[in-house]
């Protein structure tokens, strides 16, 4: 107690001068109207000053919660995001299967829309990769059209994905003719342009100009007959005196492929029983005869 009074009695001068000078502010602003209307801009100013200060400070122990708060919501709008683009994947499906016109040659097939999600076209072997596997119904050996034409064949399946062996591989071939012939060959990929193939093995008296379609044979149970291939594109070489060859303009453009349609034969698994019957028969046949 004693300190404190010795305080006060040193400093009883600054006391008495602040003391003053708050009462000449309090006269000041009180008698002048002017004054007085400085005062209380300066005031609030001053106010305004701390509370934005108490504004920040409390922000700033908030921004945790805050963050917390954006990241739950941005959570949110992703689920939202993607449950969109699912109902709006599943609608082009949908829309994709009710506009596909079928002939009767097309009734024993039914088809599964797919997505490409992986493809390459500058490979000497190209394959494609499928959104759809084995829970929905695609299995290999199955083909793989699009609206233009003839696009692959499946070769390994997974659960929800599948791999296709694209046309630009020279491992697949493709049993075609001419539109209106009956003289059929095999389409098979050069490995050189992306946009043309070869069709091989043409007898040689086959009549084509060039502009004519070229369309699947029929002579598998993967594809539907009469599907749009490509196009003649000029005259043949030979490859050999009984044969030849044409240049054919692809339909497809491989480059931009999206949506496909997976073709379901229901003729295809008898054709392979009833062609696995025909090799026993012809192995009983070589085993009596020797």
């Amino acid at each position: 107690m004693h300190e404190l009074f010795a305080f006060f009695s040193r400093n009883s001068k600054w006391f008495v001068f602040a003391l003053y000078v708050v009462l000449s502010i309090m006269l000041l602003a009180g008698g002048d109207p002017y004054h007085r209307h400085i005062y209380l801009t300066s005031a609030n100013s001053v106010s305004a000053s701390v509370y934005d200060f108490s504004n920040n400070a409390t922000g700033y122990f908030n921004l945790r919660e805050r963050n917390a708060d954006l990241n739950r919501r941005n959570a949110e709008l992703q689920g939202e995001v993607l449950a969109l683009r699912r109902m709006l994947q599943l609608e082009a499906e949908k829309n994709a299967t009710d506009t596909m016109v079928l002939d009767s040659a097309m009734r024993p097939f039914r088809f599964i829309v797919a997505n490409v999600i992986n493809n390459s076209v500058a490979r000497p072997f190209n394959y494609i990769t499928l959104n759809k596997g084995s829970n929905d119904g695609v299995r290999p050996e199955m083909g793989v059209i699009d609206a233009s034409g003839v696009v692959g064949i499946v070769s390994v399946v997974g659960p929800r994905s599948s791999r296709v062996i694209s046309l630009l591989n020279p491992n697949f071939r493709l049993s075609c003719k001419l539109k209106g012939a009956d003289h059929f060959g095999s389409l098979v990929w050069d490995g050189r342009d992306p946009e043309v193939a070869l069709l091989e093995e043409l007898p040689r008296h086959t009549v084509y100009s060039p502009g004519d379609t070229v369309v699947t044979s029929g002579y598998s149970a993967v594809f539907p007959p009469g599907l749009p291939v490509g196009i003649v594109l000029d005259d043949d070489y030979n490859d050999h005196e009984n044969f030849f060859t044409l240049k054919v303009r692809l339909l497809s453009d491989f480059a931009a492929l999206n949506n496909v349609q997976v073709v379901v034969s229901d003729l295809s698994a008898e054709a392979k029983s009833l062609e696995a019957g025909e090799e026993e028969d012809e192995q009983r046949a070589k085993k009596a005869f020797n």
